[in-house]
């Protein structure tokens, strides 16, 4: 039968202990210099290393080289104190949770008086010391206080403040601490590579939240995991699943939406979460953490490389990209209700409901008079005051973006008329025929072949081409049809792969949709199977519906301030 990974690598010298180097090199200053106090306790939360740094002290005081801070191994005292040694008489392992009570107490103060048997001091280890009772700690003050030269105690504690204060007072307190994700990681791999498994790297990232800082609870995660890998190894997504981590693929749809102001892509994710089998809870715990994630990102741009934030790099990309589109406003709003959305949620009989309106809440800031909502609202309007595109007016004039050969001179057809603005500031919609709108709706494309000219005229992009706010809805157009298997979201899985295509060709453009959002995908039954905008020279290989991408402000706005 295969030892537990925390029995197997249990620490046997105070080097071998990581993330506590606050205690273990006092520690082992101590024994060098010989200035050993009768009574020690060690605090800190559960699996952090004190009933092992308990143990390997035990053996440094009695190894036959010792006092020392690395004990040989070798002698009788070391190999009886290993982790699969017989174990030692004079070295007393006391679990207080079921020896805490005053007759326990007493007993220990009887036979502590009686001489180690064969070793240089007898040690007595109270595990779980905050469970001894008052009456018990009062019965051992006097032995703390004034134990024989030969005695030494070592108390380990998860709560020290329910360790009495006169016993406390006369011990050496050394406060373990959670062992960051940083230090923690590296260990495991090579944990792994010790013992021969192959884990995918996107897998310790989970295995390290799981652990929670504890290397016990880590060690155990990871034993379990490695207890059901396959020959491939351990796998994200069986790591994932047995876990019960949210697929990160979910939280980075339902932080596109958020970005895009897609309501539709929002309650899909939820429905996808759903249909997963994923605990709504969880979901939102994960959404909250990544909106922290992007929080960090945004105030601390290699948080990455300082240890903030864990993750793959592709993951850390991603996560770059959707702190630029978010406002440090908008995460903070939404994080906040996130937040509260979860207090809501405990005990709740039917937490997808609640899941599905903290998303309502997230993307409707209109409806929200608290100083969060307010605070989104303008800093979307700031973002228009700087890119100098207001929610409308006036034309914008767009030169084209790449010079070269162009298409024959087309007769130039009469202006349209500006629609008049409603009162909620987004246009009215077009009377007009779809064939009308065509030209305005959207860019117009790049020929394989043409004539050469020697100027390219200036065209004018009317308000309806400009992307209005999402929590502006856009008036409905109800000659186009639907854009088939092509919508929003999949052009938004899929962009990064178009702007390096358009790349190629075309780096002024693609410079553009780097910052684009595509918030919205229309459909016109008026466009060639070619409508689509594609560079010169790539052409999808089977025609598609002629989508038309609604331009983003910022976009409009780089583009006319490049061409001036």
């Amino acid at each position: 039968m295969a030892l537990a990974l925390y029995r197997k690598y249990r620490p046997r010298t105070f080097a071998e202990v990581i993330g506590q180097e606050h205690v273990t090199e006092p520690l082992s200053q101590a024994l060098r210099s010989g200035r050993l106090n009768h009574a020690y306790l060690f605090s800190g939360p559960r699996g952090c290393g004190k009933t092992s740094s308990a143990r390997i002290l035990a053996r440094s005081l009695n190894c036959e080289q010792g006092p020392t801070p690395e004990p040989c191994g070798q002698c009788g005292s070391c190999r009886s104190l290993t982790s699969d040694g017989a174990g030692s008489i004079d070295v007393i392992e006391i679990d207080a949770a079921s020896h805490g009570g005053v007759d326990d107490a007493r007993e220990l103060r009887e036979k502590a008086f009686f001489a180690p048997a064969n070793s240089r001091f007898k040690i007595y280890v109270i595990d779980e010391a905050h469970m001894v009772s008052s009456a018990g700690f009062n019965a051992l003050l006097k032995l703390v206080e004034e134990p024989p030269e030969y005695v030494k105690f070592i108390f380990a504690t998860t709560e020290p403040e329910k360790v009495l204060g006169t016993i406390k007072s006369r011990t050496h307190h050394y406060p373990f601490r959670l062992i960051p994700p940083k230090t923690l990681r590296p260990y495991l791999e090579q944990l792994c590579e010790s013992e021969g498994v192959t884990v995918d790297p996107a897998v310790f990232p989970l295995v390290v939240r799981a652990g929670g800082g504890s290397a016990r609870d880590s060690l155990s995660v990871l034993d379990q995991l490695i207890a059901g890998a396959g020959p491939e190894g351990v796998s994200y997504a069986r790591a994932a699943a047995l876990l019960g981590v949210t697929d990160a693929a979910l939280i980075d749809e339902m932080c596109d939406a958020l970005a895009a102001g897609d309501g539709a892509a929002a309650y899909a994710t939820v429905d996808r979460v759903a249909e997963a089998g994923h605990d709504p809870r969880r979901f939102a715990s994960d959404l909250l953490e990544r909106l922290r994630d992007l929080i960090v990102l945004q105030q601390v741009p290699d948080a990455a490389d300082k240890g903030l934030i864990d993750g793959p790099a592709d993951q850390i990309e991603r996560m770059t990209a959707q702190a630029q589109r978010l406002g440090p406003a908008t995460l903070s709003r939404c994080a906040d209700i996130v937040h509260n959305g979860l207090v809501e949620m405990r005990g709740a009989t039917a937490p997808r409901l609640l899941l599905e309106l903290i998303c309502a809440r997230m993307l409707l800031p209109g409806v929200d008079d608290s100083a969060g909502g307010l605070l989104q609202r303008l800093e979307r309007m700031e973002r228009r005051l700087t890119l100098g595109v207001p929610a409308s007016g006036p034309a914008v004039d767009v030169a084209p973006a790449h010079p070269g050969p162009t298409a024959p001179a087309r007769p130039e057809a009469a202006p349209a008329p500006v629609a008049p603005v409603t009162d909620r500031g987004a246009p009215a919609p077009s009377r007009g025929t779809a064939a009308e709108r065509v030209p305005a709706a959207g860019v117009d494309r790049v020929p394989t072949t043409a004539a050469p000219e020697p100027a390219a005229p200036h065209r004018t992009v009317p308000p309806e081409a400009v992307m209005p706010d999402p929590a502006t809805p856009a008036p409905p157009r109800p000659d186009a049809p639907p854009s088939g298997t092509v919508d929003a979201v999949s052009v938004r899985r899929v962009w990064g792969d178009v702007v390096g295509k358009v790349n190629r060709s075309h780096k002024k453009i693609a410079a553009l949709m780097r910052d684009a959002v595509v918030r919205d995908l229309d459909g016109d039954a008026h466009r060639d199977p070619g409508g689509w905008w594609w560079p010169a020279g790539w052409r999808p290989a089977t025609p598609v519906d002629a989508p038309t991408l609604r331009l983003d402000p910022a976009a409009v706005a780089r583009t006319r301030g490049e061409n001036r």
